[in-house]
C-alpha cells in the first residue's frame, strides 16, 4: 500500500465553489475558519450542476446548467472556459474523476436517455469517447476502486449495480445492498472504495443515509455512519481525512483515518452557508483568492 503522507486538518484548506459562484469560501481542515473567496465567472451559476476534476494540477469543470457541454479551467481566481468542448450534453447527473495519475479526467453519464451510461476523456487539450457503461448511472457518482474508476446506482432506474471500468470495457461488481444514489465516491489508497450518504430508494420517502460504506475484496461493508444524515454532497481526501460538504444538512463533516486507512472517526468542522448542491471543491493555500 502506498504511504500516505499525514496532513494536520489545520494545515488543510479547501476552496468550496457552489451552485452560484458569489457564495465560494475557503474552508479550513481544524474547522477554526471560514471565509470568503472572490471567484470570476461568466455569470453567476456557472458552477451550478457542473462535474469536477483535477487535470495536471488544475481545476477543471464540465458540464452543468448554465451550458451542458462547456469544459472550464480554473486559472488563479477566474473560471476560464476553453474551447474544448465535450462530446455529450451533460447538464446534470454526470460525474468526472482524475485518472492516468491526474494527467486525464474520466466524464460520465447525465439526465437523460442514454448518455446516462456514456463516458468520454479529457486531457487538457481534446475529449474523446470511451465505452459506455452497462447501466445508467445518474447520479451514481465515479471513484477509484482497485485504481480503476467506478460506479455504483443511478437515480432514474433505482437500481443497485456497480461497474468498474477496465481497459476493456465495463465490468460488474457486486451489487450495493442499498438502492441507493446521490452519494459520493471515495477511493483510498488500500484499493477499496467508500461511498457516503445519498438517498435510498428502497426506502419510503427516499430516505437520506447515514452509512459510511466500503467496497473491498469484492464485499460491501458499512464500517460507520455520519453524525448528520446527507445527499448530494461533495467529498475530497487530504491526508488521512475526507472531508464531506453536506447539502441537506448544510454540515461540513471531517471523517479521520488511521494509517492503515481503518476509520477512527466522525466530526463535523462547521455548516455551509447554503443548499449547495455537489459543491465544486479544491485543495489549496490559506489565502486563496480572499
Amino acid at each position: 500500500m502506498t504511504e500516505i503522507t499525514p496532513i494536520e486538518p489545520s494545515d488543510v484548506f479547501i476552496l468550496v465553489i457552489p451552485d452560484n459562484s458569489d457564495g465560494s469560501y475557503l474552508q479550513s481542515g481544524d474547522g477554526s475558519s471560514q471565509v470568503s473567496a472572490k471567484i470570476n465567472a461568466p455569470e453567476n451559476n456557472y458552477a451550478r450542476y457542473a462535474a469536477y476534476a483535477l487535470v495536471n494540477g488544475k481545476l477543471h469543470i464540465f458540464g452543468g446548467n448554465s451550458d451542458s457541454k462547456k469544459i472550464a479551467r480554473l486559472d488563479d481566481c477566474t473560471l476560464n472556459e476553453l474551447t474544448v468542448r465535450l462530446n455529450e450534453e451533460r447538464k446534470y447527473g454526470h460525474a468526472a474523476l482524475s485518472i492516468e495519475n491526474g494527467n486525464k479526467a474520466l466524464i460520465c453519464f447525465g439526465s437523460f436517455d442514454d448518455i446516462c451510461k456514456t463516458c468520454e476523456i479529457f486531457d487538457g487539450s481534446t475529449t474523446v469517447s470511451t465505452f459506455a457503461s452497462d447501466s445508467t448511472h445518474r447520479d451514481g457518482g465515479l471513484g477509484l476502486y482497485k485504481n480503476q474508476p467506478t460506479s455504483v446506482g443511478c437515480y432514474d432506474w433505482k437500481h443497485q449495480k456497480a461497474e468498474t471500468l477496465s481497459a476493456t470495457g465495463w465490468i460488474t461488481l457486486p451489487d450495493h445492498p442499498k438502492r441507493v444514489s446521490e452519494h459520493s465516491l471515495v477511493g483510498l489508497e488500500n484499493q477499496s472504495m467508500l461511498l457516503i450518504g445519498g438517498r435510498d430508494y428502497g426506502n419510503r420517502g427516499y430516505a437520506r443515509q447515514s452509512g459510511i460504506w466500503q467496497l473491498k475484496d469484492e464485499n460491501w461493508n458499512q464500517i460507520g455512519e455520519l453524525l448528520q444524515a446527507d445527499y448530494d454532497g461533495s467529498a475530497i481526501y487530504i491526508g488521512r481525512s475526507i472531508y464531506y460538504f453536506g447539502y441537506n444538512s448544510k454540515a461540513i463533516q471531517r471523517l479521520n483515518f488511521n494509517e492503515t486507512e481503518e476509520l477512527q472517526n466522525v466530526a463535523q468542522i462547521g455548516n455551509q452557508q447554503g443548499y449547495y448542491y455537489y459543491p465544486v471543491l479544491f485543495q489549496t493555500v490559506s489565502n486563496y483568492c480572499i
